[in-house]
């Protein structure tokens, strides 16, 4: 078997400087071309991307203008080699080399085509008022590492690793190593699924179980909450998706419910003039859309009215000002109506009996 110094002299000796001359022309010349067209390249994009808006090829011509240098001289060179009759094993090994330069600039072409693509869903999330920072970097994790594996197996192929092997190896590997770290997998999975689904986002308020927080970060493994006493509150992830929690970000509007107690002993024209009045209050509030007023029941000491209304925000500060408003209106009116309201009392009625019945001896 000959080597490869020995097929490098017996080719240079078999060689006409003439063609040597054509070939580095030729691969100089694929070289200024490629080099000159991804300038270009990168003079569009850089137009393209000094606008407000997003064009169509905006995300293409950002992928084109990442080709490197160096896999426009591995091109460059390819292209002279190929003008020159080349022994098969220098051919083969030519061509192999620019199999894997190949490989590794399509894994910084996707790399940059689903960071830049994850990076522009996070813009949108925060336009939207979704702060989305932390499953878009769970998202941008997976996505890179996928990218890379896939890339690193194309390469070993390429150089003749048998990767069937390889793989079966990482198979009984990952299944021993997911045994070990199968909590720490269970967190990585249920990042994965918050990223994609989206229960929750940074910003919102959830309440999980006896926990209350505002989301501040989604982690790889763990979320953190930031409590109403200011406290940090850490929750792995897996805990998060495994109990039913209460979002209240999500929250378009807030229902509110109360009951007014009036005394029994209110005459039927003042009880009748309670609801439309307590209608007419929360009307006339801003941001309250009324729902309904009924005289609902007679409890135990008291007439009983119930009012639902709805604030038209999730904000929980401006619910309390219009309770607040509508308490001191209703206040107000039920003064103006003689309407007094009932305090949880009880009456004990006592009945005279004769002491001097019959048959007493008295």
């Amino acid at each position: 078997m000959r080597h490869w110094p020995t097929l490098l002299a017996d080719f240079v000796d078999d060689l006409y400087w003439q063609d040597v001359a054509i070939a580095v022309g030729i691969a100089l010349g694929v070289f200024a071309v490629l080099w000159f067209a991804r300038l270009l390249v990168r003079k569009y994009h850089d137009r393209l991307a000094a606008t407000a808006a997003h064009e169509v090829l905006e995300l293409p011509s950002l992928v084109a203008s990442r080709t490197t240098t160096l896999f426009i001289f591995v091109l460059a060179v390819f292209a002279g080699a190929e003008y020159l009759a080349l022994p098969a094993a220098m051919d083969r090994t030519i061509r192999r080399l620019v199999m894997i330069a190949g490989f590794v600039q399509a894994g910084l072409w996707a790399t940059t085509a689903a960071m830049t693509w994850l990076d522009q869903r996070a813009l949108e999330g925060i336009k939207a008022g979704k702060v989305m920072a932390g499953s878009i970097g769970i998202l941008r994790f997976a996505a890179r590492t996928l990218i890379w594996a896939m890339v690193v197996l194309l390469v070993l192929d390429n150089v003749g690793t048998d990767i069937t092997a390889l793989v079966a190896g990482l198979g009984i590997g990952g299944i021993a190593v997911a045994l070990a770290l199968q909590n720490v997998l269970g967190d990585l999975l249920a990042s994965l699924s918050i990223a994609l689904d989206q229960p929750f986002v940074v910003g919102d308020f959830l309440a999980v179980g006896e926990h209350l927080g505002s989301v501040e970060y989604i982690g790889i493994k763990s979320t953190r909450l930031r409590s109403l006493s200011g406290e940090q509150i850490v929750m792995p992830n897996s805990d998060l998706l495994s109990k039913p929690l209460r979002n209240f970000g999500r929250m378009a509007e807030r229902r509110v419910v109360f009951t007014l107690d009036v005394e029994y002993e209110t005459d039927r024209a003042t009880l009748e003039q309670v609801a439309p009045a307590v209608r007419r209050i929360i009307e006339a509030q801003p941001d309250i859309r009324f729902d309904r007023c009924h005289f609902a029941r007679y409890g135990a000491s008291a007439l009983q009215f119930e009012a639902v209304y709805y604030v038209q925000s999730a904000d929980y500060n401006l619910h309390m000002d219009r309770q607040q408003a509508v308490f001191f209106a209703i206040h107000e009116a039920f003064a103006e109506l003689g309407v007094r309201f009932a305090y949880p009392s009880q009456r004990l009625w006592f009945a005279n009996y004769p002491f001097d019945a019959p048959g007493d001896g008295v």
